[in-house]
This record gives structure tokens, C-alpha cells and sequence, in this order.
């Protein structure tokens, strides 16, 4: 039976998180600052850290106070990747004071999320210390703000697995129940390689007895290791067959990714790193300007 071509892959739809944010918060108009705040005051705002912080998010939370008024001077301190300390200006902002007023909240909501990404990315990054190891983040973000939560990943040192369904292929459990048997698994991986030879395959193994009948199959890029211990890890590890990586993942803390990083396995994805990642403390100092 000739073999159904694959469909072509589907882009994400285009969503504006910065367009939609302020039309949420601002609705139809900012009440208390259009009532309290002079409409010709010129302000000063410095956006600091409270606490030690790893940057991300800068040019969104720049791109906040713009999309309010073109007119904001919004000065980068510190850029994603950068650390700062506690009193540290990551930002500040020149312009009306109403406008200031206006973005606040919500350039503050993304820049706390983001560097919160950020910043326990960098801690599971210096927790594995020298095993070469690559953190990866996986799919369990925020709707909407993927592009964002996983542009934070980078920033705090980690890489990025999978953007979507769409650009890569990862087989796990509930899809191995549709098959009736290996040879059937291994014959849908070898057709899959012919059509799109350039598409990365990855599989999930909740045991040994996968792994090892996984190493056997041509085509398959990375076996994902599902809630195996340390020394299951190594004994998959062993099973290693030409240029087959391995993944380690679920039940990742910063406790134990030392001990799964000595494995000597090439990934390790963490859902926690967007799904569990705290929001950093950080504010908006203003000042006006007298005029």
C-alpha cells in the first residue's frame, strides 16, 4: 500500500502577547492616572532588580512602553544573559509620566517572568558544572508566549528543544500504543527518513528493554530517557549504537541534575524551567521632571 504523504509542516499562527497584555490591562483607559497625573508631565523611570537576577526580556519589556508612546526613551541597562543584583538598573525610561504610568504593569509582568526563566535556567546550567550535558527547555510554557519564555532560556544559558509540533518529531508512549509491533514502528521511521530526510526523530524509552530494541532502529536521531534513575541511565548509555543521542527527563530538580548530568548524557530537558520558574522581584522607580 502506497504510503500517505506527509503533510507540510504548520506555522504558528502570529500572536501579538504585547498587543494583547496592554489592551488587557489598559481596556479603555487608564482612570487613575488620567484623572490624578498632569497630561504634559515629563518623568523619569528606572526599572530595578530587587533581588540577584538573571536578564531576559529586555527588548519586550522596551517594546511595552513604546507600544504605549512612540515617544518613550526606553535605555537597555543590563541586556538578556546579564546578571544583576540587588538595587541593579536593568532599565529606564524617559518620556510623559501618564504614558510611564501606563506600561508599567505590564512590561513589569513580562520582564519579572522572564528573567524568572532565566535566571533558574542559569541555576540548572551552573548546578551540572562541567559535564557537557546541554539544558534544554521542553513545550510546557505559557500559551502565547512561547517564542518569549523560550528566548528566556537562552538567555539564562539553556537551549531550546522543540518549538512545536511542527518542526521536529518526538514519539512517545501514547503513540507507540498505535503500533502493533516493532517492525511496523521501524518501517514507518524508515519511510518517514525518505520523505523528510532532514527531520530530526526523537523517541521516548520508558525502560531498558526500549532502549535497547530503539538502538536497533535505523533513523532514530535521540532516544528521550523517561524517569530513569542515574544508573539506568548509564546502562542505556552503554547500548549506545552509532551516533544515537540520549535525552534524560522527568523528575529533574537542581538536587539531583548533577547526578544525571555525570551519566554522560547529551541532554537533559526540564519542563520546570518555564512551567516552575518564580517571578523575579524587580520595580519601577519614577521620578518627575520639573517643567
Amino acid at each position: 500500500m502506497k504510503h500517505e504523504k506527509q503533510p507540510k509542516p504548520v506555522k504558528p499562527n502570529r500572536y501579538d502577547p504585547i498587543a494583547a497584555g496592554l489592551k488587557e490591562d489598559i481596556g479603555g483607559g487608564d482612570i487613575t492616572t488620567e484623572f490624578f497625573v498632569p497630561d504634559s508631565l515629563h518623568a523619569t523611570g528606572r526599572i530595578i532588580a530587587r533581588e540577584k537576577a538573571v536578564v531576559a526580556g529586555s527588548g519586550a519589556t522596551a517594546e511595552v512602553f513604546r507600544r504605549v508612546d512612540p515617544s518613550i526613551d526606553a535605555q537597555i541597562i543590563r541586556g538578556d544573559g546579564a546578571e544583576a543584583a540587588p538595587g541593579d538598573v536593568i532599565m529606564e525610561v524617559r518620556g510623559l509620566a501618564r504614558s510611564i504610568l501606563k506600561a508599567e504593569r505590564v512590561a513589569l509582568n513580562f520582564l519579572q517572568r522572564l528573567c524568572g526563566i532565566a535566571t533558574l535556567t542559569r541555576q540548572f546550567v551552573d548546578a551540572i558544572g562541567n559535564h557537557p550535558a546541554k539544558i534544554l527547555d521542553t513545550r510546557k510554557t505559557t500559551p502565547g508566549l512561547r517564542a518569549m519564555e523560550k528566548a528566556a532560556v537562552v538567555a539564562g544559558g539553556g537551549g531550546n528543544h522543540r518549538f512545536g509540533l511542527y518542526d521536529m518529531v518526538l514519539v512517545k508512549d501514547n503513540h507507540l500504543t498505535t503500533f502493533e509491533g516493532l517492525s511496523s514502528f521501524a518501517e514507518r521511521i524508515r519511510q518517514l527518513r525518505e520523505e523528510r530526510p532532514k527531520i530530526r526523530i526523537e523517541v521516548e524509552a520508558d525502560d531498558l528493554k526500549q532502549v535497547r530494541a530503539f538502538v536497533e532502529v535505523d533513523g532514530i536521531d535521540v532516544i528521550l530517557l523517561d524517569n530513569m534513575t542515574p544508573a539506568q541511565i548509564r546502562e542505556a548509555i552503554a547500548l549506545r549504537k552509532d551516533n544515537v543521542e540520549f535525552e534524560a527527563s522527568g523528575g529533574i530538580t537542581l538536587k539531583n541534575v548533577n547526578r544525571i548530568a555525570a551519566t554522560g548524557v547529551d541532554y537533559i530537558s526540564v519542563g520546570s524551567l518555564t512551567h516552575g520558574a518564580r517571578a523575579i522581584d524587580i520595580c519601577l522607580e519614577m521620578t518627575h521632571v520639573p517643567g
